[in-house]
């Protein structure tokens, strides 16, 4: 059977994944399926740099606010949602796009992953719930820290059932659950041209931390003090970055000159991860978006290239 035909726009943060998405879309006659795990969130608009209605410029986007701050959301439900749209924007005769940075995400679009088979061990498990009565939430956090820092920052040290299924897989494989996932990978699932946009280090940095800037003046704080004052505490959306570092300051933990220079660096590091993530498990046919590089003429690149990729 012929395989459907998927655009996907990856890379890290402030790299100008918004508008050049927006831009090829009208090209492609596309629609948006945002592969970002943060944008699902509703009231969490500012720190996610979420794409508003002027910016979408008439282009359909999908799993934007589906979720509220105090609801999880998982790979596993991610994939099982984005499939299915997949199908119906192509039987619509329009162009599915994935665009996001959340890179572990849309590997499980791509690749055949089986989320209903993963490797259990019920002793195993009866054992780590025993030492969650013992020693507490915080102590099997901190083992997921030490053997999966990737998956730590992403479950909250509250959500005892996810960190003791990420140490389960750990236990059965030997392998992290990034790993884990990573190692199922057969052929991809779509005719796709995966678009990775990237630039100068020193430049993204320093756009990064002009968007913080800009957040704080667009009312980031006072995004996250609704948040803060509805008692959302302990979820995985208050685990994002901009989120978890004015929770600190609000619990008076740091200043917030510090909370802000957090911010930054915290921001400033999730790009090198994700950048680092992309290349490392990725095929990715990569752009480079450095100024002073115009952007027209990268998005006519970019065109020119999606159109050879998936050329009937």
């Amino acid at each position: 059977m012929e395989k459907r035909k998927l655009v996907v726009i990856i890379g890290p943060t402030a790299v100008g994944k918004t508008k050049l998405s927006i831009d090829l879309a009208h090209r492609l006659n596309g629609e948006v399926i945002s592969g970002d795990s943060m944008q699902i969130y509703k009231n969490m608009d500012i720190g996610t740099a979420k794409i508003n209605e002027d910016e979408m410029n008439g282009i359909p986007h999908h799993l934007i606010d589906i979720k509220n701050p105090d609801e999880d959301y998982s790979v596993a439900e991610f994939q099982a949602t984005v499939r299915p749209l997949i199908e119906d924007i192509t039987n619509k005769g329009k162009t599915p796009m994935i665009v996001g940075g959340t890179g572990l995400y849309i590997q499980s679009v791509l690749y055949d992953y089986q989320f209903t088979e993963n490797p259990s061990d019920p002793e195993f498990r009866s054992r780590l719930e025993k030492e969650l009565m013992e020693k507490g939430e915080l102590a099997l956090h901190q083992i997921l820290e030490e053997i999966d820092p990737e998956a730590a920052s992403k479950i909250h040290p509250n959500n005892s059932r996810r960190v003791i299924r990420a140490l389960e897989i750990y236990h059965c494989t030997n392998k992290t659950m990034s790993e884990y996932i990573s190692s199922q990978e057969q052929e991809l699932l779509y005719d796709v041209a995966l678009i990775g946009l990237t630039m100068d280090r020193e430049v993204l940095y320093d756009r990064i931390n002009q968007r913080v800037d800009l957040m704080v003046n667009q009312g980031l704080i006072e995004e996250v003090k609704q948040l803060y004052n509805q008692g959302i505490r302990n979820t995985q959306a208050i685990q994002a970055i901009g989120y978890k570092e004015l929770y600190d300051y609000f619990d008076g933990k740091i200043t917030y000159t510090d909370a802000i220079q957090l911010l930054k660096q915290n921001s400033r590091r999730y790009a090198k991860r994700q950048l680092t993530w992309f290349r490392n498990k990725m095929d990715v046919k990569w752009f480079d978006m450095t100024p002073p590089i115009k952007h027209d003429k990268m998005v006519d690149e970019i065109f020119t290239y999606i159109a050879g990729k998936l050329q009937d």
